[in-house]
């Protein structure tokens, strides 16, 4: 069984920006990544520029000489279902708010959203 979450960047204005993750969104795997590998917010945007993922990697891409694919894939490197497996682009979808996020019927139990302002991690639990 699958752990989902939803990554992604709260902006200074208040809306936010996410992506779905489908594997391993418990913090003990998700945040240990997220504050070593994307720390800035344009690490996160690349990130998110990626649409919805199956699995958070250390890396957003593999070297040039390294095999990658969904079934596949490089150590370390995040598996994109569009990049990856070839499926049509799934965007990061934009919310007026944490709340509308976390209270969208999504049945996700963990939000990830990195503060554009404070230049940190959050961590929104669904209620």
């Amino acid at each position: 069984m699958s752990t989902n979450s939803r990554i992604g960047i709260l902006h200074e204005d208040g809306t936010t920006e996410t992506i779905y993750c489908h594997w391993d969104g418990y913090p003990e795997h998700q945040m240990p990544i997220l504050t070593k590998h994307y720390d800035t917010a344009e690490k996160v945007k690349a990130l998110l520029a990626l649409g919805d993922i199956s699995i958070l990697g250390e890396r957003l891409a593999p070297n040039a000489d390294e095999p990658h694919s969904f079934k596949e894939p490089a150590e370390g490197v995040t598996v994109a279902y569009h990049r990856d497996r070839k499926e049509p682009m799934r965007p990061a979808i934009t919310h007026k708010s944490i709340v509308s996020l976390t209270h969208e019927n999504w049945s996700i139990p963990y939000y990830y959203l990195f503060d554009e302002r404070m230049g940190k991690w959050l961590l929104p639990t669904e209620d």
